[in-house]
């Protein structure tokens, strides 16, 4: 496997964009410089249209991309535990707290105990977080989806392996914890 080590630049804590490419990726595929620069370029840019998509939401709306994400699951889904959104949004537990911490500050969300089982809080909408999650516009992922189903099959099948394939470059399992804590 290939090396493709990349230095990242945290510009600020609401993105991070790629800086440059690893020397060593021109002695260690040579003819594919090009090619490897333009799928990372690539990535870069899907990266920054879906921050500036998330900075669009905040700006019109208030909320970030995780939490108008959170509104539109329990739109959707109904009431969910924070385990639940936690899965769903391939976010740590932590962060979802956080994030409900905020919605619920914003009059958005509510705990509810679940009956029977009172160590569980059901994360519901109230009314004002209601009638917000309708009127969020679609995120850029529903844009994706809407572009993907005019592919031909067989496309689809391409694209698929190959998204697959970067995500096995990476390291990324669903399985796994989003973001390991260190020292557990």
């Amino acid at each position: 496997m290939y090396n493709l080590s990349l230095d990242y630049l945290d510009l600020n804590r609401y993105g991070w964009v790629i800086n440059t490419i690893s020397p060593e990726v021109n002695s260690v595929i040579p003819g594919n410089e090009n090619l490897i620069k333009d799928i990372v370029e690539s990535i870069r840019r899907l990266v920054r249209a879906e921050y500036l998509d998330s900075q669009k939401m905040s700006k019109q709306y208030g909320l970030t991309g995780p939490q108008s994400l959170v509104l539109r699951l329990l739109i959707k889904k109904g009431a969910l535990s924070s385990a639940d959104l936690s899965r769903q949004m391939y976010v740590t537990p932590s962060n979802i707290t956080g994030i409900i911490d905020r919605l619920e500050k914003k009059a958005l969300v509510e705990r509810i105990r679940k009956q029977g089982d009172r160590r569980v809080a059901l994360i519901t909408l109230t009314q004002s977080g209601q009638k917000l999650g309708q009127t969020i516009p679609d995120p850029i992922e529903k844009k994706f989806v809407n572009q993907l189903a005019d592919l031909e099959p067989e496309h689809l099948q391409i694209l698929a392996m190959t998204m697959n394939q970067i995500l096995t470059l990476t390291n990324t399992n669903e399985e796994e914890e989003p973001y390991p804590q260190k020292g557990i």
